[in-house]
């Protein structure tokens, strides 16, 4: 595992929420969500496929189902507790985990199929920064997807509600992140911002 020193305060509470998470969630119903998005966004099996703000596994236990042999996924997560819970149900050698936060990622350039930013993208310090950061771990045409299952306004009250850390961390409206993406070297492709949902996707040009 990439080990390194974060000065972000979001990781201490996140290193206290880790054992409690898969206990908040659906986790079954999670799952059949998952599924159908891997087939909205046709994720093909041997893909090699970035998890960012992998948490506890579970969209990276979907993806490897979905990936099948040949497939491959770099999990990464700031919390050390989170990706110790991950590694505990998810011991597959197509998974490669790190600690790493999203603007300093320990991958080389080009090397992305699809990078999935599932429920993490507020929790970003400098999203425009991220986003150029993504991109470079990207190959040339490949996939950008950021997801939530809730609405925005249900994100913005968990954050409110959650802890001093994430208290600032709102997600802002998809049109303002769609264009974040377009000054950082993407063409947005897909936009749902209502009250089921929260997802842009977008393809790395060049």
């Amino acid at each position: 595992m990439h080990n390194k020193t974060f000065p972000d305060p979001r990781i201490e509470f996140f290193d206290s929420i880790a054992e409690k998470w898969d206990t908040w969630h659906d986790l079954l119903s999670l799952a059949g969500k998952f599924e159908s998005l891997f087939e909205e966004f046709n994720i093909s099996p041997g893909e090699t496929v970035l998890d960012v703000g992998c948490g506890t596994g579970n969209l990276t236990t979907a993806l490897l189902h979905r990936l099948g042999p040949t497939g491959r996924i770099v999990a990464v997560d700031i919390s050390t507790h989170m990706l110790a819970e991950a590694r505990r149900k998810v011991d597959d050698t197509r998974v490669t985990w790190h600690q790493a936060s999203a603007d300093r990622l320990p991958l080389d350039d080009g090397t992305m199929d699809r990078v999935i930013c599932f429920s993490v993208w507020p929790h970003f310090e400098d999203c425009a920064t991220a986003a150029t950061e993504l991109r470079r771990v990207l190959r040339s045409g490949g996939y950008l997807h950021i997801v939530h299952l809730i609405s925005r306004d249900q994100v913005n009250h968990i954050h409110q509600e959650a802890h001093p850390s994430v208290y600032r961390d709102q997600l802002i409206p998809a049109i303002e992140t769609a264009a974040i993406l377009r000054k950082s070297g993407y063409c947005v492709i897909a936009m749902t911002d209502n009250e089921q949902r929260y997802i842009v996707t977008a393809r790395r040009q060049g």
